[in-house]
């Protein structure tokens, strides 16, 4: 007798031997709905359809991957910028925190990202620091993952009001015209290294530079005539995507000795003796005169430093006898030159490369200069002035 669980088996081994001429027909179903790929950015015309996954493009590893030359191009850029190497510094010290606090780092949430801004205040970071580590965490996230900023920032803020409370940031000294003319004394226009270090106070104090320009200008990017000197300063601080920009310093025939264009003419000479034609304009010089030999220097090849720019401007301040010498830096020249244009009068921004109507300018030359032109105390001194003895 054969029990109905045999019948199932026998139907069962029946159906695995039908041939393939005689399997039935499927029968069709409906077609799968593509699901519609919207969000609340989505703006559509009328009579256009609802985008879904099929209209999407398919990726191939040829759209993904860069070429080895450009990888390679990209590596050099980012060794040899500041900002990309203090970014890696600061994302870095950020990755090190998630793995002690047990969170995710790449891509972060936003409380992750508010903690770790409100761990930096804990510790007492200066507000400029913390907004640094906050902009190089953010820009390291996926275009599409990145935190929110909202309540970050009202914690910086709240924190930066704070701390201008208990801390006031020491500045550099501006380098007056009276200071730059002391330390352009202290050079020997005899000697390669007078005549480079005077070219950096004079032309680096008219044409406003901050030390990473000075540091990275070229000879090519100098123009020298009798009127003055045309400085392209081919990147900065406000300029980031190198668009350039040209800086006109005019001549000062009332003294040789303090005159840009011939402080200029003077270098140029001195690097065409010692066979440079091209390149960096400043160099690193022996106490003989001759150039260093910089094979080893693999980061910034012949170009000098900021920081050794900055060491050349505290020297000369040292060497003219100032007491502060030790808090003068080559932002000085830059603070000292803007306050004397806006002393006058006049507005330093296109000169100095500050972005129109920078707050900066605007804060610290421009109203500073006011302010003073209209203290009261000078009419008490003109009345006396005035008054018959």
């Amino acid at each position: 007798m054969t029990t109905a669980n045999e019948l199932d088996a026998a139907e069962v081994v029946d159906a695995e031997l039908v041939g393939d001429d005689e399997l039935l027909p499927a029968v069709a179903g409906p077609p799968p709905t593509a699901k519609p790929l919207v969000d609340q950015h989505t703006v559509l015309m009328p009579g256009e359809t609802l985008p879904t996954a099929a209209d999407q493009p398919t990726y191939t590893e040829r759209d993904l991957y860069l070429s080895p030359e450009t990888a390679e191009r990209l590596k050099a850029y980012a060794d040899g910028h500041n900002t990309n190497k203090n970014y890696r510094s600061q994302r870095g010290i950020f990755e090190r925190w998630c793995d002690d606090m047990g969170r995710v780092a790449r891509p972060c949430t936003t409380a992750t990202y508010i903690e770790y801004v409100a761990s930096m205040i804990a510790r007492e970071a200066s507000p400029n620091t913390i907004a640094t580590h906050m902009s190089a965490i953010r820009t390291w996230m996926p275009d599409d993952k990145k935190p929110g900023t909202t309540v970050a920032r009202r914690l910086l803020n709240d924190y930066r009001k704070d701390w201008r409370k208990r801390n006031r940031v020491k500045k550099a000294p501006p380098i007056t015209a009276e200071m730059s003319r002391a330390m352009v004394d202290t050079c020997d226009r005899r000697h390669p290294i007078g005549l480079r270090d005077r070219f950096v106070l004079l032309v680096g104090r008219k044409a406003l530079n901050r030390r990473i320009e000075l540091a990275d200008l070229l000879i090519e990017d100098l123009e020298v005539d009798d009127g003055g000197v045309a400085e392209w300063v081919a990147y900065s601080k406000t300029d980031q995507a190198a668009r350039g920009e040209e800086t006109w310093v005019p001549a000062d025939s009332d003294n040789p000795l303090y005159d840009p264009v011939q402080a200029t003419r003077d270098w140029l000479n001195c690097l065409h003796s010692l066979g440079v034609r091209s390149g960096p304009v400043l160099r690193a010089l022996t106490v003989a005169g001759t150039l260093q030999n910089r094979s080893t220097a693999t980061r910034r090849g012949d170009h000098l430093t900021g920081d050794a720019v900055n060491d050349i401007v505290r020297g000369r301040a040292h060497k003219a006898g100032f007491k502060n010498w030790q808090d003068v830096t080559a932002h000085g020249l830059r603070r000292g030159g803007a306050q004397e244009i806006a002393d006058a009068g006049g507005d330093p921004t296109k000169q100095g490369r500050w972005k129109p109507g920078s707050a900066v300018v605007k804060r610290e030359y421009l109203d500073r200069a006011q302010s003073r032109a209209e203290n009261p105390w000078l009419k008490v001194q003109t009345k006396r002035r005035e008054q018959p003895e």
